[in-house]
């Protein structure tokens, strides 16, 4: 179990619980989205916001074995409008899970805590074998039941989708909405009253992947690991790739495990 990260001297903290001032932090960062802000609070930031959520990642580790993976909090503001230079959020993983694909995918923001996991963004060959396979009249309803479970377990379907059905498939197939998916996510949000105490938030955390993990379970058995490489997975090249075949949240969604680490 490893937490990557590139300060050779940083050690993740025990998980004690989301303060009043972590919440705080971000409707701060809100108001005042600049590198003064930033600096002046960063010792808030480093134990209560990253540091809290760091060190949550690193406590389920042991229910859910894998590598906690932290994100950068600056923005890539080179061909944006918008200059402000420090995302709103604040965001890890678990990646490298023995056995499974998806990561397991952890938000903090000014309205609380989202927990999610799910196929992000899904590569050429990984949008063929999971269309090819909802489409199927035995295949396709399980996964489509799997997820009504979950939902009716209190976790939200989303994730991008085209307009309407792609190419090849009937418009008016009764999995229509899974077909037009380039990606699936299932999720959930903890609001803050003032404060998140640690053995909520661990039980929050274990719940929503676990009522996850049936629906993963039939992503892995059917759909699995993009074998492109990745110069085919998601350019102009993965859409001549997919085209033929007949897909890891936003700010709120799984980010793709190889965006930066820090």
């Amino acid at each position: 179990m490893t937490v990557l990260r590139t300060r050779d001297d940083a050690v993740p903290l025990p998980f004690t619980g989301f303060t009043a001032g972590t919440f705080r932090w971000f409707a701060g960062l809100e108001r005042d989205n600049s590198r003064e802000y930033f600096q002046r609070t960063r010792d808030l930031y480093d134990s209560e916001v990253r540091g809290a959520l760091e060190g949550l990642l690193t406590a389920l580790l042991r229910s859910f074995p894998g590598e906690v993976r932290m994100f950068r909090p600056n923005r890539d503001v080179r061909f944006s409008p918008d200059k402000r230079p420090y995302k709103t959020t604040c965001y890890g993983l678990i990646v490298n899970r023995p056995g499974k694909v998806a990561g397991l995918y952890a938000q903090l923001s000014r309205k609380g805590l989202y927990v999610a996991t799910g196929y992000y963004q899904m590569a050429a060959d990984q949008l063929g074998r999971f269309r090819e396979t909802v489409a199927h009249p035995r295949r396709g309803p399980g996964l489509q039941r799997l997820c009504a479970t979950a939902v009716r377990r209190g976790l939200e379907l989303s994730g991008r989708s085209l307009a309407t059905v792609p190419r090849g498939f009937d418009r008016d197939h009764p999995r229509r909405r899974f077909l037009a998916m380039k990606e699936l996510l299932l999720g959930r949000s903890l609001a803050p009253r003032e404060s998140l105490d640690r053995s909520r938030v661990l039980a929050f955390a274990r719940d929503t992947w676990r009522a996850a993990d049936p629906v993963l379970t039939w992503l892995d058995r059917h759909v699995g690991e993009s074998t492109l490489p990745p110069e085919l997975r998601w350019g102009r090249g993965a859409s001549r790739a997919s085209s033929g075949a007949g897909a890891r949240v936003r700010s709120r969604g799984a980010p793709r495990a190889r965006s930066r680490a820090d």
